[in-house]
């Protein structure tokens, strides 16, 4: 008898994760990448003269063994182990991150400010919160709220808290106890609450060496743009002309990219598709000819006058994110169609990137660059808004009814860790077992 055959669009870490659980099983599995390479994105790029950048900072940081176990066999245990170091940057001040637990060292009137507030919360019970605005003024008072995560919301997810719901949060925001923060602002020397205390990240190649062994152990076909889906036919259609037959698919396409490229696509189930928003990524990464810029992995950035809301560091991921004795830094600069669009060129973010990190002290006005490139990432953030979740409910439910399956963070619409990726799409693999 023959196979079934399963096609899987993508070649991220949803894919793979999809794919490695069909290889259990008797069906024939087929990648399909758009791209001539492999990782979506979680791939990783070599920048002259050997720099390496991933797109976006990707660590791995999940408590799950057996995922650990996965990626440390992907990199024959060949991994750094490194503690994680986030600070933030308002104003000329550099505050260990999260910022409401070290206040320390910031401007007197701005904490007498932040702890009466925060105090007097602790006095009423909390309000109902309708968006993510009212759950920070819930969480920590207005003074701090609209001071660093409402300001650092607008950068990053293009958008204004008021706009966004709270079903993303998860773990992302810690809420202090008035001990804490008190504490925090008398001294530097407290305990850091944050969700990540360490991370893992491998040795060699970026951060895509945790999916080389996948692509490896996969059949991919490179260039296939896919331009077409018949649900009816089962068949896939490609920019090239080809096309291909299926008995099951699992997409990681985005989900505004896919709906329109299926035939007979009702309107409704289209528009819904386009009200999902998501931010664009212009990366900016920069190669610097000395080793000691700093020893953080993650900068935050809460000026509405400095271009970038965060900054990642390669170099102190693994020292061979670069040649000896450099340092590397990744800005990222975020727009988005339905938000904010995108003025100009990525060329052109260049060089108010390289202002900014000079005004924050990181780049010497004498700094000899080795590489300065930009990249232009069309998804990267999903922006739960308030559209988010209705409209997201009428494209997966249009998806199950036709039986195409979806995966990751473009496919479930999710904000979602790398591990979380791989398991959603283990999910999907599930799923579409089930419909054969």
């Amino acid at each position: 008898m023959t196979k079934k055959k399963i096609a899987i669009l993508g070649t991220g870490m949803a894919g793979f994760g999809a794919s490695r659980r069909l290889r259990e099983e008797q069906v024939e599995v087929v990648l399909y990448e758009k791209n001539s390479y492999y990782g979506g994105h979680t791939a990783s790029h070599r920048v002259d003269p050997g720099f390496i950048f991933d797109e976006g900072p990707h660590v791995s940081f999940t408590k799950d063994e057996r995922i650990q176990n996965i990626l440390d066999e992907n990199v024959g245990g060949k991994f750094e182990t490194v503690k994680y170091n986030l600070n933030n940057y308002w104003r000329g001040h550099w505050v260990t991150h999260p910022v409401q637990n070290f206040l320390h060292g910031l401007p007197d009137d701005l904490v007498v400010s932040i702890i009466k507030e925060f105090a007097a919360l602790q006095a009423t019970p909390p309000a109902e919160a309708h968006n993510y605005e009212d759950w920070l003024l819930g969480s920590y008072g207005e003074t701090f709220s609209r001071t660093f995560p409402m300001a650092y919301t607008e950068k990053y997810h293009t958008t204004s808290a008021a706009n966004m719901t709270t079903e993303w949060i998860g773990p992302r925001m810690h809420r202090p106890s008035l001990e804490e923060v008190i504490r925090g602002a008398l001294s530097r020397s407290v305990p850091n609450p944050h969700y990540i205390s360490e991370f893992r990240y491998p040795t060699a190649g970026g951060f895509m060496a945790y999916i080389k062994a996948f692509a490896d152990q996969s059949k991919i076909i490179f260039d296939r743009k896919m331009v077409g889906l018949n649900p009816v036919r089962r068949e896939l259609r490609f920019a090239n002309g080809e096309t291909a037959l299926y008995d099951g698919v699992v997409s990681s396409i985005p989900l505004p990219d896919l709906i329109p490229l299926i035939d007979g696509v009702p309107g409704d189930v289209l528009r819904a598709a386009q009200r999902l928003a998501c931010s664009t990524c212009l990366v900016v990464n920069i190669g610097v000819n000395r080793p000691d810029v700093t020893d953080m992995h993650i900068s935050y950035f809460y000026d509405h006058d400095i271009v970038f809301p965060r900054l990642s560091f390669p170099h102190n991921m693994s020292p061979n994110n670069g040649p000896r004795g450099t340092s590397s830094i990744q800005a990222e600069v975020y727009f988005s169609n339905k938000y904010r669009p995108l003025q100009g060129s990525p060329s052109d973010y260049i060089e108010p990137v390289l202002r900014d990190l000079r005004r924050c002290g990181l780049l010497r006005d004498d700094d000899d660059l080795l590489c300065k490139t930009v990249q232009l990432c069309r998804y990267a953030n999903v922006i739960f808004d308030h559209d988010r979740s209705p409209s997201l409910k009428v494209v997966h439910g249009f998806l199950d009814e036709i039986g195409v399956g979806y995966c990751g963070r473009y496919g479930d619409w999710g904000y979602m860790w790398t591990d979380e990726s791989f398991k959603s799409g283990e999910r999907a693999a599930e799923t579409t077992l089930s419909r054969l």
